[in-house]
């Protein structure tokens, strides 16, 4: 576990997600803005197969009992994959997301990974400023593709 804390926030706490944190990891998503889009695959019983996989790569921060940040992280066994960062505004800009982040960095470095991918949008500056602040470049000669089954 990882803790913070932020000069107007108490200590906040990172853990493994759990099914019972699922309502407040969707409320989560669901007003991160532009960010997260929450789609099929986004569903509890979808998580709940997202966690069977790698469930000590999908983590959440806690304050006082309330869900303030999520991420959830993937390993296909030879890339690491950040999904569905989300802070709860008041929390933003206390190093919850770069916690978060370097949480799940961690644990996937342990597994044996090499390389960490994540896909953000062009819009979200934000965002691209953090990741850039931690060393991820703009894979710029990519095209994101993707198809709903």
């Amino acid at each position: 576990m990882s803790t913070g804390e932020g000069p107007e926030h108490p200590a906040w706490v990172i853990r493994p997600f759990c099914m019972s944190d699922y309502p407040a990891v969707l409320r989560l998503w669901q007003t991160a803005g532009e960010g997260v889009s929450v789609r099929p695959s986004d569903r509890p019983e979808e998580i709940a197969k997202k966690c069977a996989r790698d469930a000590d790569l999908f983590l959440v921060a806690e304050s006082q009992g309330a869900l303030v940040g999520v991420i959830m992280g993937a390993w296909d066994g030879r890339r690491g994959w950040l999904h569905h960062l989300a802070v709860e505004a008041s929390y933003r800009r206390r190093g919850v997301a770069r916690a978060l982040i370097c949480q799940v960095e961690e644990r996937l470095r342990a597994k044996g990974c090499l390389k960490i991918n994540l896909l953000v949008g062009k819009a979200n500056q934000h965002a691209r400023a953090l990741y850039r602040q931690l060393g991820y470049d703009e894979m710029t000669d990519y095209v994101p593709m993707g198809k709903e089954l």
